[in-house]
């Protein structure tokens, strides 16, 4: 993390979410870092909502034209086949 100004941010916990958290010995690096891992993560075409617009959808839906969505034979989750060049 880069140093300099920091500021405070707080949030709201479920009682089940603080019990959780009650045995984790730097809670703030912990959650700074959750936080920081779900950002890396996060769908770069829905940001995270998990939901896409119609006009996000029609974009996707232009994009899949010319790729597929398969899985990955290796780690079997789903990826993104470019089909250009190839019989569609």
């Amino acid at each position: 993390m880069k140093s300099g100004k920091t500021e405070v941010i707080s949030f709201k916990a479920d009682s089940s979410l603080l019990e959780a958290l009650r045995g984790v010995r730097n809670r703030s690096d912990f959650i700074r870092q959750a936080v920081l891992a779900a950002l890396r993560n996060t769908c770069p075409l829905c940001g995270g909502t998990g939901v896409l617009s119609p006009r996000q959808m029609r974009h996707l839906a232009d994009f899949l034209a010319e790729h597929s969505l398969e899985e990955c034979e290796t780690c079997h989750e789903r990826r993104l086949v470019c089909l250009r060049g190839e019989e569609a």
